[in-house]
């Protein structure tokens, strides 16, 4: 008999904490490639059906760029997946894949580094953005 989830669905056992697509574990951008993966479209494919550069979709999936609501509501829609599921990993989505490797503490921890070190370079740069933003003006008012 498998473990259930606190929602009431299959908890997935890849890491430990509650399945591939977890919010723990997986990103954005990572539960959105999944999706798409998972109902055979092709990022082009995608972009296509939903009306934006390929540029886009790709900054979605690697998490550099966010969508809209209304963006968001067509790719849940889309893929098959809730929207829930598409921004927490919680809800109904695909499974992980089948050919899973059981992740050590080591690979966990470096997992958990990498995320960290991505959410600071995030802040980072919109640090950086508001920082350069002062210094146009700063120099726009200097003239």
């Amino acid at each position: 008999m498998s473990e259930t989830d606190a929602y009431g669905g299959p908890k997935d056992q890849t890491d430990g904490s509650g399945g591939w697509y977890a919010e723990e574990t997986a990103t954005f951008g990572d539960r959105l490639a999944g999706a798409r993966e998972a109902a055979g479209l092709t990022q082009r494919s995608l972009a296509e059906k939903l009306g934006i550069k390929l540029a886009t979709l790709i900054r979605w999936e690697d998490d550099l760029a966010e969508p809209r609501a209304n963006r968001l509501q067509m790719l849940a829609g889309m893929l098959g997946v809730s929207l829930s599921w598409l921004l927490t990993g919680v809800g109904d989505g695909p499974d992980g894949p089948d050919d899973e490797v059981p992740l050590s503490v080591d690979m966990l921890a470096l997992l958990a580094e990498i995320r960290t070190m991505r959410t600071q370079m995030e802040s980072n740069a919109v640090r950086l953005g508001q920082l350069e933003k002062r210094l146009r003006k700063s120099m726009k008012e200097g003239l």
